[in-house]
């Protein structure tokens, strides 16, 4: 990519007379920074510069020009959102941010897990993926001008480099700078050998171009008979990648047969398989090397015929044939240049992504609607975070520190008791964001608590995480199961104020076939305090309703709605057993109907692609009865109690009907409450989410009577 003599001149070019006033304050600006002849760094009119190449829209080059990261010695700093508006402001902010970031050592070289991580992390945390395009402009000039660097600081760029910045660009298809980037870093970190390939093309260059002018010429006359027209013309091998192929095929580079390479493109699908056959009738071919990934398109929709024949002098030259619309897919930057070259996998979201940044490039006049459909949506399920050695750790968005510990290890998980994200505690239930550094501390001893699993305490979001947690509970002894089971079923009954449920029909009703079992599989997890919650009845919920909801021409409900219908053949899985408050989703089965199970049941989260879909959205049906419930809640204090409950119970939609707050001499107190609900289950979440509060001693169901 050639240099550009006049840089300020040039960013104006292309553009409105209007658009131009605004390039010119922003390198008004940039002119008020103090000359410093030892600052080596890209400046940011530099980078606007070379981005010119690309046909770049006014946001992207006043966000190059102002990304400069000398503006921070202005006094005071120039407001950009205020002059040049919002998303420029943002781009810049974007483009500071990628300029700083350090998490990159050389040590992931030897960990692709690690380097395809932190590509993604770059690209999740960035607002709009045209920072990145800006921050790879400044890559390039940053190599550029490395020679003169210590060879220690030349050798991590160029590293991080190939690791790094050279895929992302690959990635998102802009081609130029992939191949500069590659070219340039691989010159810094084996310069001998990039001598010696550079000496063997300049060598042989005039041969190499003239055998593949004949054979141009020759293809031409030949197409121009058959009535054809076609663009035919030699494609450029970059050091790199003749390194990379001279590795892989272990050959000298004299024996690299693809050094010689033409593409033909067509304007229909019939002409490709005319010029293959004009091709195989004109030269011998090397049947072992034809491909036809038209009639066998690559996984990734990759489509071109690719042949290899050799002319009157013996030399080998790869011939590529496509349509104009296949070129045009592979250029795109999802076949060619990510799946097809790095072998990913098809992502729509990601073509969605490369497509909008290909037509903002070659779009100045931009509309907002496009610029605000291209914030980065790549990677918007997963976040990307730091464990305190730097590596980095993939997760699924929503993850907590505690899904971060089962990541690292599930003895982590296991011990786990407290955690610090960027050197501060935070509860476990905290959601991580991208970029955090997340610190895990353990007990010497111990295992997971049952409020891990409880998905509406917000432990644990990763599927894996909550799979290892119910493990460890299933593979305790048996004589500590029943224990722990046993104690639950107690705890329950007392906070909820009732006498201990008979066990035969408790044991009947979740179908164990004695107490011990049942006792076992609470103590496990397999059957939850919720589910144990819903079994029990306590006068109040006998009782008639505090407020019902009803038709005016009442009619019997489903216990369920499938899409909104009622009246639906349903059933309700034993696996999971799901009562009324449970998130549910329903399992098309072809003998039974609808069976309702759980959303976090294994069975669910385990179906195959195949079965996901005989899934179909259900809600509980009937009419909405709330109950008054009196509950007490013995607090250390009284400070902030009725506060932090009322807030609580504000969450989860209750209604207080009366409350009295008691205090007594060593500063605890009581709070006694008559609250609203709709059944018992619920009772049971509230009364789990007020004992999690830090002042609270004790909550249950106040006994009347």
């Amino acid at each position: 990519m050639p240099k550009k003599t006049d840089p300020n001149k040039s960013l104006l070019d292309g553009f409105s007379e209007p658009d131009r006033e605004q390039i010119s304050q922003a390198l008004a600006i940039i002119a008020q920074i103090p000359d410093d002849p030892d600052y080596g760094r890209p400046k940011g009119f530099e980078v606007a510069a070379i981005l010119t190449d690309f046909h770049v829209d006014l946001k992207t080059t006043l966000a190059a020009i102002l990304s400069d990261p000398r503006l921070n010695t202005l006094k005071p700093r120039p407001d950009i959102a205020g002059r040049f508006g919002a998303t420029v402001d943002a781009l810049v902010n974007d483009v500071n941010w990628l300029n700083k970031l350090s998490v990159y050592t050389p040590e992931m070289t030897h960990q692709p897990n690690q380097t395809e991580t932190l590509r993604r992390m770059l690209l999740s945390m960035t607002h709009d993926v045209r920072a990145v395009l800006i921050k790879l402009a400044y890559r390039v000039k940053r190599l550029r001008g490395l020679a003169g660097e210590a060879e220690e600081v030349r050798h991590f760029i160029a590293r991080e480099t190939l690791d790094i910045y050279a895929p992302i660009a690959n990635r998102m298809g802009i081609h130029q700078f992939k191949w500069e980037l590659e070219d340039l870093a691989f010159r810094y970190l084996e310069p001998q050998v990039y001598k010696s390939i550079a000496k063997s093309l300049a060598d042989k260059r005039v041969e190499r171009e003239r055998c593949v002018s004949h054979f141009i010429a020759q293809l031409h006359a030949a197409l121009n008979e058959e009535g054809i027209t076609a663009d035919v013309y030699g494609r450029p091998k970059h050091i790199y990648s003749i390194w990379k192929k001279m590795q892989k095929k272990r050959l000298g580079i004299e024996e690299l047969y693809d050094l010689l390479a033409v593409r033909v493109i067509v304007n229909n699908l019939t002409q490709c398989y005319t010029v293959l056959g004009l091709v195989h009738s004109l030269w011998q071919t090397i049947p072992k090397e034809f491909d036809d990934y038209i009639a066998n398109p690559k996984e990734n929709g990759y489509q071109s015929l690719h042949t290899v024949i050799l002319d009157g002098d013996g030399n080998r030259i790869e011939v590529q044939i496509r349509t104009r619309a296949m070129h045009e897919f592979a250029e795109m930057g999802v076949a060619a240049h990510w799946s097809y070259k790095e072998g990913g996998k098809h992502n729509a979201a990601v073509e969605k992504n490369i497509a909008s940044l290909r037509k903002l490039l070659e779009e100045k006049d931009s509309d907002e609607t496009l610029a605000e459909d291209f914030k980065t949506e790549l990677f918007s399920d997963r976040v990307y975070v730091l464990t305190p050695a730097g590596k980095l750790i993939d997760l699924v968005k929503g993850s907590t520190p505690l899904d971060f510990a089962y990541a690292i290890h599930t003895e982590i998980g296991h011990r786990c008791r407290g955690a610090k994200v960027n050197g501060r505690i935070t509860p476990l239930t905290y959601v991580l964001k991208s970029g955090e550094q997340v610190e895990i501390l353990t007990a010497k001893e111990g295992g997971p608590n049952h409020n891990w699993i409880d998905p509406n305490l917000g432990y644990l979001k990763s599927p894996h995480a909550i799979a290892r947690v119910r493990s460890w509970f299933k593979n305790q002894q048996m004589a500590q199961n029943i224990a722990t089971g046993k104690a639950i079923l107690d705890k329950e009954a007392q906070r909820l104020g009732v006498k201990l449920a008979n066990l035969n029909e408790l044991t009947k009703h979740f179908k164990q076939p004695d107490k011990d079992k049942l006792y076992e599989a609470i103590g496990r997890g397999d059957i939850t305090s919720r589910q144990v919650a819903a079994f029990f009845k306590i006068p109040e919920l006998e009782e008639a309703p505090f407020i019902r909801i009803q038709q005016k021409k009442p009619a019997a409900k489903s216990a369920v709605t499938v899409d909104g219908i009622d009246q639906v053949l349903t059933s309700f899985a034993h696996c999971c057993s799901p009562v009324q408050g449970d998130e549910i989703i329903g399992y098309i089965s072809h003998k039974k109907g609808i069976i309702v199970h759980r959303r976090n049941c294994e069975n669910i989260l385990q179906l195959s692609p195949e079965k996901q879909a005989q899934l179909i959205p259900v809600e509980w049906g009937g009419d909405k009865s709330y109950y008054s419930v009196p509950i007490i809640i013995h607090a250390q204090s009284a400070k902030d109690l009725l506060n932090q409950v009322t807030q609580v119970l504000a969450y989860s939609k209750i209604h207080i009907s009366n409350a009295a707050l008691n205090t007594h001499p060593d500063f605890s107190a009581d709070l006694n409450l008559t609250i609203q609900i709709e059944n018992i289950d619920q009772l049971s979440q509230v009364l789990t989410r007020i004992s999690c509060l830090p002042n609270i001693v004790e909550v249950k169901r106040k006994q009347t009577g």
